[in-house]
């Protein structure tokens, strides 16, 4: 279970991606339920560290505090900078023994100097994709995607995705309703699948259209309906491809990943608060049967909806 959380920071830190990293596992929340984290902010050596924005931290835990932890982030850091030798041994040693190990935007680089992103897909900011895939030509480099882990190296892509990335652990580790939580409490959206786009690559076309925002609040009171493209591009006046084209512009994603992702969501919680049957979870998730909601739990969270149930739902309990 991830408990111990460590940030390794040194010269040139960027303050906003650190402060994301604290925000999300430095925090004290558990009046609300959310489990506490023992939570340290580590240098090389401990002591005053400069950022990019002018002011110094002073950083009160060495490495020696990195080697306890669950899970090793790097905030976003210089591109340009020779990585302390130390940072990268203890970087390897932490993946070796077990933890998960995290990036955030430029973070990435740290990790590709410390050999982690070899024969890994990774990510980082779209702006130094290409950089990173030049610097690492050994490393997976997708620009498109917000984050994605592979075995146990999460990497993300600017100041946003890095909360998602941080959300999507909390989720994996604790279930939706503890990384809901800690999303309300962020004011953010308590789930961005890593496969959206990191920006939208077109313009936005000129159309007499509002935005899609009330229908997409109207589709997620409507999951349990086998509605297809037609059917709700019809509803906005549109034809199914131009509707298609500006749901990817407003989105990042199809209409049936997005619908799939909700669904995977609402089942989610439907397993996590509730006794229903797995066949009425399905049905009243939008999957129809048990087996097509297996097929997609599985696809998306890497398990089975029984034993996520086993894992997150009510009968269990989280200690905080």
């Amino acid at each position: 279970m991830l408990r111990n959380v460590a940030v390794l920071v040194y010269d040139g830190v960027a303050p906003f991606e650190l402060g994301v990293l604290c925000e999300a596992w430095g925090l004290d929340r558990s009046d609300d339920g959310v489990p506490r984290f023992d939570f340290a902010v580590c240098a090389p050596v401990p002591g005053p560290v400069a950022t990019t924005a002018g002011f110094g931290l002073h950083v009160p835990y060495g490495l020696d505090r990195v080697a306890q932890a669950d899970l090793v982030a790097v905030p976003a850091m210089p591109r340009d900078a020779p990585v302390p030798q130390p940072v990268l041994q203890v970087l390897r040693h932490s993946h070796a023994r077990g933890a998960r190990v995290l990036s955030v935007c430029t973070g990435a680089f740290v990790l590709g100097a410390a050999g982690l992103l070899d024969g890994r897909k990774c990510t980082t900011h779209w702006r130094y994709a290409a950089e990173l895939a030049d610097r690492f030509p050994h490393a997976d480099v997708d620009p498109d995607v917000l984050y994605v882990e592979t075995d146990s190296v999460i990497t993300s892509a600017g100041s946003a995705a890095g909360l998602d990335a941080c959300l999507y652990l909390l989720r994996k580790e604790f279930g939706a309703q503890i990384a809901n939580t800690v999303a309300r409490r962020m004011v953010v959206p308590p789930h961005r699948d890593g496969g959206q786009a990191q920006f939208v690559r077109t313009p936005m076309p000129q159309t007499s259209a509002d935005t899609l925002a009330p229908l997409l609040v109207w589709l997620g009171e409507h999951l349990d309906e086998p509605l297809t493209v037609a059917d709700v591009a019809a509803r906005v006046h549109m034809s199914p491809r131009t509707f298609a084209r500006r749901f990817r512009d407003e989105t990042g994603t199809t209409p049936h990943q997005w619908w799939t992702h909700q669904r995977v969501m609402l089942a989610e919680s439907l397993l996590e608060e509730t006794e229903l049957a797995i066949d009425t979870v399905a049905r009243r998730a939008g999957f129809g049967n048990a087996a097509t909601l297996r097929h997609h739990f599985v696809h998306a969270r890497g398990t089975t909806p029984q034993a996520y149930r086993q894992s997150f739902g009510c009968g269990s309990a989280l200690v905080g």
